[in-house]
C-alpha cells in the first residue's frame, strides 16, 4: 500500500463545544490520556497502517499544534514521510479563512497534487479509535468503489445523534440522512454483523473517516459551491458514485464535547479499557520527552494512570489520569478527575516563595478535587475543595467553566488556599 494514500486530517473549526480547553489552542492540540494530544491519535493509526505522508489542516489557535507536530514527527532524511500543518492562508486567488470541511480541502489541494496518490484519506482530528487503515483501502480497492465511507453499528438510541446510512446487500450506500428522528429509524436499518445484530446495533452511522479516488476528489473540488462533506458532498455522490460503506466495530468515539472528552479519559483507567494504549501492535505516538520517573509517596492508588515526571504526595487518587509533571501535596483526594499536568518545572526557590499563598504550581496539600478537569499549569493552593457534579449549573468564568457537572480548571488559572466550587 506504500504511496497510494494520503492522509488528510482535518483540525476542526473554533472547537467551541470544548471550551475552555480550545480557548488557547486547537482541537487537535487539547491533551488526552495524560502524555498525549488529540491529534497524536490519528496521526499513529495512520503510521500504524504504513500511511506517512501526512497534512493536518488547522485555522484556529493553532501555534501549539505546530510546535507540537514539530517537536515530535521526525522521519528519517531519506525517506519521503512527512507530518506537516496546513493553516489556513490567504492567496491572490483566495483571502477567505476555511469554510468548512471540504473547502478547507479545496483551499489546499494545490498542496496536495504535488505528490503521487491513488486514494485521498480524509480524517478527522478529535476522534479516539484505533483502526488499520489497509483493510479499508482493500476493500475499497477490491469492491471499485469511488468513495468508501468508514461506518460504526449503532443502537436506536445513538442513531439520531449521526449522520445515518442505509446499505444494500453489497455494502454499497443507497441513502443518508442526516441526524433522524426516532420515528422515522424502522426505514434505515442495514446489514451488519450477526454481533453488531445481537447486540441491537442495526443502524449504520458515518464515523467522518472518508477515503476518494485522487482523479473524484480533483473533480468534486472544483465545484466550489460545497463547503462540508458530510453535509453536502457524500449526500450528493451517493446518488452519483459508486460509494461503499466499510464497516468498523472497534471502540470508537467522537471527542465533541466536555462530557465525551472527560468519559473518554476516565475510560482509560478501567481494567480492560474499550481503548488500548497497552497494545504492541497499535502503538499511540507522541512527543519523547526526557522526563524522570515519577516519584509517589503515601499515595493509595486506585484505578489510576499516572504519566511521567510526576511528584505525587496525596493520600488519595481514584479513577483519575495525572498527566506529565504533576504536583500533588499530602493529604489531597482527587476522584474521578483529569489532571492534565504542566509544561514545565517551579524551581526550589518558587516553590517556596509562594508556597503560602497558594500559588504553588500543580495542587496542594488537604484539597479535595471530585468530577474535574485541571488543564495544563494550574495553580491550586491547599485546602481547596472542587466537588463537581449534577448539582452545579453550567456556569463560566475567568477561572473555571462548569459543562454537565465537569468542573474545568482553566489553563494557568490560580485558585487561592481555601477556595470552594
Amino acid at each position: 500500500m506504500k504511496n497510494r494514500a494520503l492522509a488528510i486530517i482535518l483540525g476542526g473549526g473554533q472547537g467551541s463545544r470544548l471550551s475552555p480547553l480550545t480557548e488557547n489552542r486547537s482541537k487537535p492540540a487539547v491533551p488526552i490520556a495524560g502524555k498525549y494530544r488529540l491529534v497524536d491519535i490519528p496521526i499513529s493509526n495512520c503510521i500504524n497502517s504504513d500511511i506517512k505522508r501526512i497534512f493536518v489542516l488547522t485555522q484556529f489557535n493553532s501555534a501549539s499544534l505546530n510546535q507540537h507536530i514539530k517537536n515530535t514527527y521526525h522521519f528519517s532524511q531519506f525517506s519521503d514521510s512527512f507530518v506537516d500543518i496546513m493553516a489556513a492562508e490567504q492567496t491572490p486567488n483566495n483571502k477567505n479563512w476555511f469554510q468548512g470541511t471540504a473547502d478547507a480541502v479545496r483551499q489546499c489541494m494545490h498542496h496536495f497534487l504535488g505528490y503521487q496518490f491513488d486514494y485521498a484519506l480524509i480524517l478527522s482530528g478529535d476522534q479516539l479509535y484505533q483502526m488499520d487503515f489497509n483493510e479499508m483501502i482493500e476493500a475499497h480497492a477490491k469492491n471499485k468503489a469511488d468513495i468508501t465511507i468508514a461506518t460504526l453499528p449503532v443502537v436506536a438510541k445513538e442513531a439520531p445523534e449521526f449522520g445515518i446510512l442505509k446499505t444494500d446487500s453489497k455494502n454499497i450506500i443507497k441513502e443518508f440522512i442526516e441526524k433522524p428522528a426516532p420515528e422515522l429509524l424502522p426505514e434505515w436499518v442495514s446489514q451488519v454483523s450477526e454481533e453488531s445484530q445481537r447486540e441491537g446495533k442495526i443502524y449504520l452511522a458515518s464515523m467522518g473517516i472518508y477515503l476518494f479516488n485522487r482523479d473524484l476528489l480533483v473533480k468534486i473540488m472544483e465545484n466550489h459551491d460545497t463547503t462540508d462533506f458530510g453535509k453536502e458532498i457524500i449526500p450528493a455522490s451517493i446518488k452519483t458514485h459508486k460509494v461503499l460503506s466499510y464497516q468498523y466495530e472497534g471502540y470508537w468515539t467522537d471527542i465533541g464535547n466536555i462530557d465525551s472528552f472527560f468519559e473518554a479519559n476516565l475510560g482509560l483507567t478501567d481494567a480492560i479499557p474499550k481503548f488500548n494504549l497497552f497494545d504492541n501492535s497499535k502503538i499511540v505516538y507522541t512527543r519523547a520527552r526526557l522526563l524522570p520517573p515519577s516519584k509517589i509517596s503515601g499515595t493509595t492508588l486506585e484505578r489510576t494512570l499516572v504519566s511521567d515526571g510526576c511528584i505525587i504526595n496525596a493520600s488519595r487518587i481514584e479513577h483519575s489520569v495525572i498527566g506529565i509533571r504533576a504536583r500533588i501535596g499530602r493529604g489531597t483526594t482527587i476522584v474521578n478527575s483529569y489532571i492534565m499536568g504542566n509544561d514545565y518545572y517551579q524551581n526550589l526557590e518558587e516553590i517556596d516563595m509562594n508556597y503560602n499563598n497558594g500559588k504553588v504550581m500543580g495542587i496542594g496539600e488537604r484539597c479535595y478535587l471530585n468530577n474535574c478537569i485541571v488543564d495544563k499549569n494550574v495553580h491550586i493552593g491547599n485546602d481547596v475543595r472542587v466537588n463537581g457534579g449534577k448539582h452545579l449549573p453550567d456556569s463560566n468564568n475567568e477561572l473555571y467553566s462548569v459543562k454537565d457537572g465537569v468542573v474545568v480548571i482553566k489553563k494557568g488559572a490560580v485558585l487561592p488556599n481555601g477556595f470552594v466550587i
